[in-house]
This record gives structure tokens, C-alpha cells and sequence, in this order.
């Protein structure tokens, strides 16, 4: 659905977008990340053809971004983070001004309407001006838009920004729904709704491509430690005998009131080590008022690696400088 090669973008002074390369296919859902300026944003205009390229190629739907702009954006749906919405205008109003400049005749244009509003639960503010909507209508109504002519592909922009958790969720569910039916590539900074929702991830930072992996592939290759929260009455040494049992990497111990006693156990990500904690707690006569893990989760694994990306950028800045 996607083939992007070599795509550049550069500005005076700057490159925002260097030389990424990666493909989207047909059904997939795919979460494209990266921190406030990364390039996230840019690349998601060129595909859709609303920002041109500076160097390199890429494909949508078949078709080449620059001598099928008009063919790709009729395969398209897009829905920025920031929805250009006429609020002057009625919901249902609004919807069918954009199908008609979207290509669909009157007849076709009402259906897809009444089909898109359905889809997104809008059919009870259809008659409402949209000035008078909610921030989460809004987005809707924004969504909406995006599918009215039935694209291949959904790309969506930040589509939570700025819902609250009830319509986070609500969003959640319907991209998943819309999953079924559409190639759906999503930029967003929530990343427990991209574990949730996406299957493969693209991490940009610095306009460069850092990654490209499902979520679970990502905390594996990364190798980020989960963590096990432990409390109880204990004895002396406890930490040492704690930090022997394998697959613990550090052991961290606060002491609380009355006696009770905190450790937070680094883990190996590919063990489970609360068989071992437990039956070390038994055989010490330990009084034990918690025992709970906390697996590596995309957010730990997306840290790590722009961690990893600023070392190695400090690396090469000492390196020049020698």
C-alpha cells in the first residue's frame, strides 16, 4: 500500500526527513513514532501529497506521489492533527461539501455521507453546527471526513489528541473496527494505544528510521528490563540473596514504616522470576505483603532506543571533535 524509497525533505538550514525508506502493507495497522520533531508529521504530508519531497520516491496505492498526486489522493484518507473544519457549517452539511470536492457525485455523496456518520456516531449531531460540538466530535467529524470517499488508506494524524480517556477508548475501538476494511498508518505520541491498536511499529527520531518491528519484536530486540515490586518483613542480606537468584539484574530496596521492606527487582525480559522470589520468601520465613511484576512495555523499548540514538550522537560528536 505504502513504498517509500530514499524519501528526503529538507528546509533552509535543516533536514526534517533523511533518506527513510519502509513500506506499509495492505490491512496492516501501523503506528509511525518519533518525539516532537522527529519528522513524523512531515513524512505523513508527503505520502499524502499536501507537501512535496525534496529528494527520493514513494508509492501509494500504486500510484507515484508526484505524477499521480490527484490518483493518490483519491486512494487516500487523511485526517491531520489539527482538523480543518468549517464551523460555520452544519456536521452533515460539511460532510457532503467535502464529498462532492472529493470527487463523488450527489446521489453516491449522500450515501457515503449517511455511511461515514454512521460509522463514527454522528448521526445524532448531524444537524448540529460544528462550532457547538465537543473537542471529541470534532474529531470525529474529522474522521469522518477521512472516509467519506472510502480510501484505501487511512492516515491519521494524532487522533487522540486532546480526547479524554472515555474517548480514547472510544477511538481505540473504532480503529480497530476501521482496520478490517482499511490500510491504516497512525502517528501519535500515546504509545499503550499504539501497543494496543497497531501491529508493527515505525520509530523515526531525527528524521532517520530507527526501527521497524511489532511492539512485542521491539521490547525483545531492545532487551528492556521488566521490573518485579516485592514488600515484606525480611532479614539481613535480603537484597544479596534476592540479587543472586538468575535472571534478577539489580535489586533497589526502600525500607517503610513498621518494619515492611520494598525492593524493586530488575529483570531479565525474557524470565519470569516470581516462582524463584517466592520460594526464597518461604524458605527465609519472610512475611511477604506484595509480590507483582511489571513486564517491558513499548514505552520502555521507545525510551531506550532514543536513548541509545542520543549516545550514539554524543559518540560521534567526541569522535569529530578528536
Amino acid at each position: 500500500m505504502i513504498e517509500a524509497r530514499e524519501l528526503t525533505k529538507r528546509y533552509a538550514g535543516r533536514t526534517a526527513v533523511d533518506r527513510i525508506s519502509f513500506e506499509v502493507g495492505k490491512g496492516e495497522i501501523v503506528g509511525f513514532l518519533g518525539p516532537n520533531g522527529a519528522g513524523k508529521s512531515t513524512t505523513l504530508r508527503m505520502l499524502t501529497c499536501f507537501l512535496s519531497a525534496t529528494e527520493g520516491s514513494a508509492k501509494v496505492a500504486g500510484y507515484d506521489i508526484y505524477e499521480q498526486s490527484v490518483e493518490v489522493r483519491r486512494h487516500v484518507g487523511y485526517m491531520p492533527e489539527n482538523v480543518p473544519l468549517y464551523p460555520d457549517m452544519r456536521v452533515r452539511e460539511y460532510l457532503l461539501f467535502r464529498a462532492r470536492l472529493k470527487g463523488l457525485l450527489h446521489r453516491e455523496a449522500g450515501a457515503a455521507v449517511a455511511e461515514a456518520m454512521d460509522t463514527c456516531s454522528l448521526s445524532q449531531v448531524s444537524g448540529k453546527i460544528i462550532a457547538t460540538l465537543s473537542k471529541g466530535y470534532r474529531q470525529r467529524v474529522g474522521l469522518a471526513d477521512a472516509l467519506v470517499n472510502k480510501p484505501d488508506l487511512l492516515v491519521l494524524d494524532e487522533p487522540t489528541n486532546g480526547l479524554d480517556p472515555g474517548q480514547i477508548r472510544q477511538s481505540r475501538d473504532l480503529i480497530r473496527q476501521l482496520g478490517e476494511r482499511h490500510t491504516i498508518l497512525i502517528s501519535t505520541h500515546i504509545l499503550s494505544e499504539v501497543e494496543m491498536t497497531c501491529g508493527r511499529v515505525i520509530i523515526i527520531d531525527r528524521g532517520r528510521i530507527r526501527a521497524s518491528d511489532s511492539p512485542r519484536n521491539l521490547v525483545r530486540r531492545l532487551r528492556r528490563p521488566g521490573s518485579l515490586l516485592l514488600e515484606a518483613k525480611v532479614a539481613s542480606g535480603a537484597s544479596e540473596k534476592l540479587g543472586r537468584i538468575s535472571g534478577v539484574t539489580e535489586v533497589a530496596m526502600s525500607e517503610d514504616r513498621d518494619g515492611w521492606t520494598s525492593f524493586t527487582l530488575s529483570t531479565d525480559p525474557q524470565e519470569d522470576v516470581r516462582e524463584e522470589v517466592h520460594a526464597l520468601a518461604v524458605a527465609e520465613g519472610w512475611k511477604v505483603r506484595e509480590l507483582a511484576s511489571r513486564t517491558a512495555s513499548l514505552e520502555d523499548a521507545f525510551v531506550g532506543l532514543l536513548a541509545s540514538g542520543e549516545a550514539e550522537k554524543a559518540e560521534s560528536a567526541i569522535t569529530a571533535s578528536a
